[in-house]
This record gives C-alpha cells, sequence and structure tokens, in this order.
C-alpha cells in the first residue's frame, strides 16, 4: 500500500519525483512544494494557496494544512464566494503529532513539533514544542544538541 499512497501523492503535487514515504492516503494542491526525506501518514492539504513542506518532515495520520478560508466580511452572511487565500510554510525537520490542523498564514519554524490534536492558528518559532487549540509553545528543543545532530545529519 506505500507505494500506492506514495504514486496517488506525487501526481497531486504534480512532482514524480518527489522525495517522499506515504503510508496513508495523502493529498496535496499543485501549489505544494516540498523538500527531500518526507513521511506522510495522512495529510492534505487544502486551499488556493501556496503551501511548501521543508526536507526531513514527519506527521501522523489525520494532519491538515489550510491556504485559505472564506471571507467572512464579504457580501453575504455567514460568508460570501470570495476566499482569502494566505501560504504556509512548514520549515525543516518539522514533526506533527496526529489530527494536526494548520490554518492559513502560518510558518512553522524549523526543528518545531506540534503536538497531537493541535489547531495552530499563528506562526511557531524554530525549535519550539507546541500544543493546543489554539496551540501555543510549552517548550523549546536544547538548541545546542539539534544543531549538533543537524550538523551530523542524523536525519531520521
Amino acid at each position: 500500500m506505500v507505494k500506492f499512497f506514495t504514486f496517488i501523492a506525487r501526481k497531486s503535487l504534480g512532482d514524480q519525483q518527489a522525495d517522499i514515504k506515504v503510508n496513508r492516503f495523502s493529498y496535496f494542491t499543485k501549489k505544494t512544494t516540498v523538500g527531500k526525506n518526507l513521511h506522510f501518514n495522512g495529510f492534505r492539504v487544502y486551499g488556493e494557496g501556496k503551501c511548501h513542506i521543508g526536507s526531513n518532515f514527519h506527521s501522523g495520520f489525520g494532519c491538515s494544512v489550510l491556504t485559505s478560508n472564506h471571507n467572512f466580511n464579504g457580501t453575504a452572511i455567514p460568508y460570501d464566494n470570495t476566499h482569502i487565500v494566505k501560504d504556509v510554510t512548514i520549515e525543516d525537520n518539522v514533526w506533527f503529532g496526529i489530527n494536526v490542523i494548520v490554518c492559513p498564514g502560518v510558518t512553522i519554524g524549523e526543528g518545531s513539533i506540534i503536538q497531537a490534536g493541535s489547531v495552530v492558528v499563528k506562526s511557531i518559532p524554530p525549535l519550539s514544542i507546541a500544543g493546543g487549540a489554539p496551540a501555543t509553545v510549552f517548550s523549546n528543543r536544547d538548541k545546542e544538541h539539534y544543531y549538533r545532530l543537524k550538523k551530523q545529519s542524523k536525519f531520521n
């Protein structure tokens, strides 16, 4: 099944050479770009904006990234037919637990970990450990340890 899910994901990306491993159904938009050595276990990108996912990314199942939302300040209630488009960036070496949702306009900094079940509504600084709904930073990775492993190319 891994080969099948990887094939489907590459087709939705539009990048047949993407260095990805996909263990569960995952879907991307054509405006999604990826780095190297990515592991998806059920990940979906929705919306009209761009989504960039850096290298060495890992996700649990049920994760979603939104790159646009309805315009609630438009010409109808509860929202009109226009969308507000905001790009999302997930930097290198990021790990998502299961069922993480990332809202439009967010950047998740290098080396960050997002706790299972989190809803990320604002940008997360590098090397942060964040969680909750809305996600807040509650800890940080050991900076010296992280950069030592990165320098040694110790990527999973």
